[in-house]
C-alpha cells in the first residue's frame, strides 16, 4: 500500500495493494494498524451511495465537534472528487483538491475534519463507499455551492448535465462561510 501526500497538508491518497488473478482480485481496503491516518480518530460509520452519470453531490461538511474525517473510495465506477480546505489557519484555506476515484483504480482520499467534500458521477450506477470517525449530526450540517466562482473547482464536462439536489442548489458561498 502506498500512501502519498497531496500539496494540502494532512490529504492523502491511499494506493491499496491489489492482487490479481483468474478468479478476479483481493484488496484491503483499510486495515487499522496500517492506515496511520493523521488525525483520525477510530471510523464510527460507513455510508455508500449509488447514483448515475451527472449526479453531483456537495460540498458538504460537519461544523464544530460533529466534524468528520472521511475515507472515500468508489467500489464500482468512477467520480471526480473534491475537497475543499476550510481549516482557517491552514496554509491552503480555501483551496480545493480535486482526483477521479474509480473501481477500477481502487484509489481511496483520505479527507480530514475541517474539509468540505463533495464529487461528481462519471458513469452509470457508480457505487460510492466512505468511512466516516464521527456521526452524522443533521444540526452541524454545512455546505458551500458546488459552482462557487470564489473556489474555481474544475468540475469534468460531461455528455449530460449535472443532476444537483434543491438543497445543494441552495447552499451558500465560501465568502459568506469565512465571514
Amino acid at each position: 500500500m502506498k500512501i502519498i501526500e497531496t500539496d494540502i497538508q494532512g490529504l492523502l491518497i491511499i494506493e491499496p495493494d491489489v492482487f490479481k488473478d483468474s478468479r478476479g482480485y483481493f484488496v484491503e481496503t483499510y486495515v487499522s494498524s496500517k492506515f496511520v491516518l493523521p488525525g483520525a480518530t477510530p471510523f464510527v460509520q460507513d455510508n455508500e451511495a449509488k447514483s448515475d452519470l451527472g449526479v453531483l453531490r456537495g460540498l458538504h461538511f460537519q461544523k464544530g465537534d460533529a466534524g468528520q474525517g472521511k475515507l472515500v473510495r468508489v467500489v464500482k465506477g468512477s467520480v471526480y472528487d473534491v475537497a475543499v480546505d476550510l481549516r482557517p489557519d491552514s496554509e491552503t484555506y480555501g483551496i480545493p483538491y480535486g482526483i477521479e476515484l474509480t473501481g477500477d483504480n481502487k484509489k481511496q482520499l483520505w479527507i480530514p475534519r475541517g474539509f468540505a467534500h463533495g464529487y461528481l458521477v462519471l458513469e452509470n450506477d457508480t457505487i460510492f463507499s466512505y468511512k466516516c470517525d464521527n456521526y452524522y449530526n443533521k444540526g452541524a450540517e454545512g455546505g458551500i455551492r458546488f459552482d462557487d466562482p470564489d473556489l474555481s473547482i474544475s468540475w469534468p464536462n460531461i455528455a449530460v448535465p449535472y443532476l444537483v439536489s434543491e438543497k445543494d442548489l441552495s447552499l451558500g458561498s465560501f465568502l459568506a462561510l469565512a465571514s
